[in-house]
């Protein structure tokens, strides 16, 4: 099992969301995030006075999925989140050790 994160820009979560649900991915986290990479913020004017904004809004993304899902989902973000300018985002994927449903006790794979 795998835990995908990916952090992308807000207004492409609903395509995402859509995208990896076309894969079979079927629970998702979604945090609201900032942060900056390359972008480094950018300058904005408000009432006359220019200010640095230096964190950008972000949505975080995380998903467990089993290991045949990881390349279909990574794909499925990439595809969906892509804008072709700075500031798309990243995708980050994480070995799962351990998964279990607290309701029912399943664990592995069953609690996905």
């Amino acid at each position: 099992m795998k835990l995908i994160t990916a952090i992308i820009k807000p207004f492409k979560l609903d395509e995402v969301r859509e995208a990896l649900a076309g894969v079979g991915v079927q629970g998702i986290t979604v945090t609201e995030v900032k942060g900056f990479g390359r972008q480094k913020g950018h300058t904005e004017l408000y009432r006359g006075a220019e200010y640095v904004v230096d964190f950008l809004p972000k949505v975080k993304v995380e998903a467990a999925v089993k290991n045949e899902l990881v390349e279909r989902a990574i794909e499925a973000i990439e595809k969906a989140a892509n804008t072709g300018k700075i500031g798309d985002g990243k995708i980050f994927v994480f070995d799962v050790e351990q998964v279990i449903r607290i309701r029912t006790g399943e664990t592995g794979e069953d609690a996905l």
